[in-house]
């Protein structure tokens, strides 16, 4: 009998974990990440369903005006400090703070950039005669990308506080230590990692249709 439940349960231990006892295994900081995530998925399809369609009621010809070049430049500037950021993970695996400290600073440097490029988008939007209160579409067009520069706003407020904790640590040997054996940290810097990423791929889904639609 005894063989046979130990049997039992080393085929049962060689089994795949179902997809729920997966998710479980997910720390509740990172699940509630996803679901926000989701949350700002829907939000922006909804939007930018919206702004398809009162650019279609209104039967504005496209490709008449060139696209704000801010919005070009800031799309490559969200590509750069994305690249930047993916160094952090090796620096903190080397105990690296003060390299860390540098590459965050970077981030939330090109961050700044890339909030203050939309705003100048803005303005070279009202020059190219597309103004705030105009046609539903260019409402909708303002709308959308403040909403964005909104979340990114989110997440260089949680990487500002990550950068002075780590500036902090970093001046200490014992406070090195502590923070690179952290479990927390280790999850705050890869929640960091997801959302900023998941930021830099939705303007790209945002920048595309924009051009399209333009």
């Amino acid at each position: 009998m005894n063989s046979d439940k130990e049997h039992k349960d080393k085929v049962g231990a060689n089994r795949p974990a179902s997809a729920f006892q997966r998710m479980e295994r997910v720390p509740p900081l990172l699940m509630m990440l996803y679901l926000g995530l989701s949350g700002v998925v829907v939000l922006f399809l909804f939007l930018l369903g919206a702004y398809a369609y009162t650019r279609h009621a209104a039967d504005a010809p496209t490709g008449l005006q060139s696209f704000p070049k801010f919005f070009s430049i800031s799309t490559i500037v969200l590509l750069l400090s994305s690249y930047v950021l993916n160094q952090v993970p090796r620096l903190y695996s080397n105990d690296d703070l003060a390299g860390m400290g540098r590459c965050l600073s970077a981030v939330l440097l090109l961050g700044s950039i890339f909030a203050g490029l939309q705003v100048l988008g803005w303005r070279e939007l009202q020059l190219h005669g597309v103004p705030f209160g105009g046609r539903a579409s260019g409402t909708f067009l303002y709308l959308i990308s403040a909403l964005h520069v909104v979340h990114l706003l989110g997440g260089m407020l949680f990487l500002l506080v990550l950068l002075v904790r780590t500036l902090h640590a970093s001046r200490d040997a014992v406070r090195t230590l502590v923070f690179i054996r952290n479990p927390y940290r280790r999850l705050q810097l890869r929640m960091l990692s997801i959302y900023w990423h998941f930021i830099d791929v939705l303007w790209l889904v945002l920048f595309v249709v924009f051009v399209f639609l333009y």
